[in-house]
């Protein structure tokens, strides 16, 4: 055993997470991936790795699911404590279902008999996840991507522990806000986001702060849409991430209401009309929303892609 095997070993912190029902965690953390270059979250085989900084310092967790159900946390830096406590969150174990009635569509009940083990985490990083949403306004999910690896790999910290490949966590909200300006040029992030999230960490304490001693959800959207270039697209889509909101909606979004209405109708829908095709599930559309995902059932595609727009030769 080499000594750095050695140093590893007697820094990592482990604990194993029994469930109270099933989880199925590859689509309950594997959600949190934001592509498949992402430097904060990989998948190696049955384990995924992750990069986090929690409010006691840059983490990497590691987590596999064993035949049992029974899930095995394994954590490493400054911020291992935390993140083996919030490890339960992350897989699910606040979300709560009751209330929610899969009876109202077929397709819905029949998505939850499939995917029963199906549940809706939490990662208790607020900051992290407005900054996703922010990076990924009004662009391709391939730009945000990109924008957001770049970002973490050039100013984030280097993950501690013994990853399967070089994994960085996010910039601390200070560290957000001192991104010089060819940092979000050279990204690819359009200025206005990068105007957006700069404000934002001018804030981010205290942002974080309100955002966590919010009661519900409403109050978290008041929170985060206080702020400028903050809708409600955006606040929802934070939400979602950070506190694994089960009623969050994220109006606004490119395609979300023509998939939803789709897989209700068999037709597109606006805005308003998924609203109101969801209204029923109300306390659940989140859910709702991620079983219709699960589902496979999806619109055919009639037109082209919606290709990058490179603005850094401006």
């Amino acid at each position: 055993m080499t000594p750095a095997t050695r140093s590893a070993r007697a820094s990592r912190l482990e604990a194993i997470y029994t469930p109270r029902h099933d989880v199925d965690l590859l689509r309950t953390v594997g959600g949190f991936r934001r592509g498949h270059g992402d430097p904060t979250q990989v998948h190696d085989g049955a384990v995924i790795w992750r990069a986090t900084r929690t409010p006691e310092g840059v983490a990497t967790t590691a987590l596999r699911q064993a035949g049992d159900g029974t899930i095995r946390i394994a954590a490493w830096g400054p911020g291992r404590a935390w993140a083996v406590e919030q490890a339960p969150a992350l897989c699910g174990a606040e979300d709560d279902p009751a209330g929610f009635d899969p009876r109202g569509h077929p397709l819905v009940a029949e998505a939850h008999r499939r995917h029963p083990a199906l549940r809706l985490g939490r990662t208790d990083l607020v900051f992290d996840a407005l900054a996703q949403s922010i990076m990924e306004q009004k662009v391709t999910a391939q730009q945000a991507f990109l924008a957001w690896r770049s970002l973490v790999t050039w100013f984030g910290d280097r993950a501690p522990g013994p990853v399967p490949r070089p994994m960085f966590a996010p910039p601390s909200v200070d560290g957000w806000r001192r991104i010089p300006s060819w940092g979000w040029h050279r990204s690819g992030l359009e200025p206005p986001q990068s105007r957006s999230i700069v404000g934002a960490a001018r804030r981010g304490d205290s942002l974080v702060r309100a955002a966590l001693g919010a009661r519900d959800g409403d109050g978290r959207d008041r929170v985060l849409t206080s702020l400028p270039g903050i809708g409600v697209w955006t606040s929802a889509e934070t939400r979602i991430r950070a506190f694994g909101d089960p009623d969050a909606v994220s109006v606004g979004d490119y395609h979300l209401a023509h998939q939803v209405g789709y897989a209700l109708t068999g037709a597109r829908t606006d805005d308003d009309g998924m609203v109101a095709l969801l209204e029923p599930w109300r306390g659940h559309r989140q859910r709702v929303i991620r079983l219709l995902a699960a589902s496979g059932v999806a619109e055919p595609r009639r037109g082209p892609r919606v290709h990058m727009e490179d603005h850094r030769a401006r």
